[in-house]
């Protein structure tokens, strides 16, 4: 797992780990981490289906972050899978973010960097 307050200083780094969103359009459409890659919910197979070639275009050391933050962190559908298909995949430094109540709460409610839109 990634803090978000670690995520945020990673992002200002010289070496900036891929952020991918792995959870619902709406959520993405409205508030997202700027640089954010839109995956899709890996909970149905077509998310899957996108997160699969997207991991195959990166580096296997490369730093990834996956998150959703579409509901509490116990209860999230998308980000056990795409961890464990990313693992799967061979990657060596990928990571969660954790967001243990919800994107809104533990994101932007907090004031961090924000992006609207696809």
């Amino acid at each position: 797992m990634i803090q978000v307050e670690e995520l945020a200083q990673a992002l200002k780094g010289t070496r900036k780990p891929v952020v991918l969103y792995v959870g619902p359009k709406s959520i993405y459409a409205q508030a997202h981490i700027p640089g954010a890659e839109y995956i899709g919910p890996v909970s149905r197979p077509e998310g899957m289906e996108k997160l699969r070639p997207r991991a195959a275009s990166l580096a296997k050391d490369n730093p990834v972050v996956i998150y959703c933050g579409c509901c509490p962190w116990d209860h999230c559908p998308n980000v056990r899978p795409a961890y464990a298909e990313l693992k799967k995949a061979g990657f060596t430094s990928v990571r969660v973010l954790y967001l243990e109540t919800s994107f809104g709460t533990d994101w932007k409610d907090k004031g961090l960097p924000l992006a609207a839109g696809e």
